[in-house]
């Protein structure tokens, strides 16, 4: 069974760090992107970082630049994001989705998968 399957998410304060993981089961990660997109309630879904196969492109929503690291690691199937001095905008539930080829010179287009969320709220 193909999964995707998200942690990390949480209640921070502002300026507070959370890193989020998303582990992949049932298929490998080495030749897809892998995407990470938040939606906010009553917000459409938006597409917050990519990180290529290879680790070797990048790409953030201006928003996060700065704040968020994408990051992979394919030995355990599982990637990453970092996110630093969160602000109270940052609430939303974060998805991460892979796609097999693409080269994350854009935020993640038509994924093949999508994982189920996990909440992150940003609030004093």
């Amino acid at each position: 069974q193909l999964q995707l399957v998200e942690s990390g998410g949480g209640v921070v304060q502002p300026g507070g760090s959370l890193r989020l993981s998303c582990v992949a089961s049932g298929f490998s990660l080495d030749y897809y992107a892998i995407g990470w997109f938040r939606q906010a309630p009553g917000k459409v879904r938006e597409g917050v970082s990519c990180v290529s196969s290879s680790g070797g492109n990048t790409n953030y929503a201006d928003s996060v630049k700065g704040r968020f690291t994408i990051s992979r690691d394919n030995a355990k199937n599982t990637a990453y994001l970092q996110m630093n001095n969160l602000k109270p905008e940052d609430t939303a539930v974060y998805y991460c989705a892979v796609r097999r080829g693409f080269l994350c010179v854009s935020r993640l287009r038509e994924p093949d998968y999508w994982g189920q969320g996990t909440p992150v709220t940003v609030s004093s």
